[in-house]
């Protein structure tokens, strides 16, 4: 786990708001790629599913690999809601999937988020950034916890 809050809240305060989602993304991939080449991973791999969410575009998703060099497997791209939810019934994942608890995307979500970023926009966002966001990547990478699910 990553305590993300502190870069998220830099995110709220310096970028439009209807690029929050697509930006904290984009870092949540940076630190995901960092942990798993410390790990000697090869690849990363995402719950998204095609459609399903504003930032589950195909620009979106374009947007949001732009920042990796490792391949991002996304099994349930082509996968609805319900096909999703059947699968996690089977896996044993659903109940922990609906617990009442708020995330990021929740706290942090835009009224009305971008769609279709473009990727130079988005990265000229990121600028406003420069100033504190590698001091808050640092403590967010530092302060990491694993939890080992058996």
């Amino acid at each position: 786990m990553i305590n993300f809050t502190d870069i998220q809240l830099e995110i709220y305060e310096k970028c439009p708001h209807d690029e929050l989602t697509i930006i904290m993304r984009r870092y949540m991939m940076r630190i995901a790629e960092d942990i798993a080449k410390k790990n000697d991973s090869l690849a990363l791999i995402t719950g998204e599913s095609l459609g399903q969410v504003a930032s589950q575009t195909m620009q979106s998703l374009a947007a949001t690999n732009e920042v990796c060099t490792l391949p991002v497997f996304r099994p349930l791209i082509g996968f609805d809601k319900n096909e999703i939810i059947k699968i996690s019934e089977k896996i044993d994942t659903y109940e922990t999937s609906i617990l009442p608890f708020e995330d990021c995307c929740t706290i942090f979500v835009a009224k009305h988020p971008v769609t279709k970023p473009n990727i130079n926009i988005i990265k000229r966002s990121e600028t406003k950034l420069l100033e504190t966001i590698d001091e808050l990547y640092a403590r967010a990478i530092e302060t990491d916890e694993v939890i080992t699910v058996s």
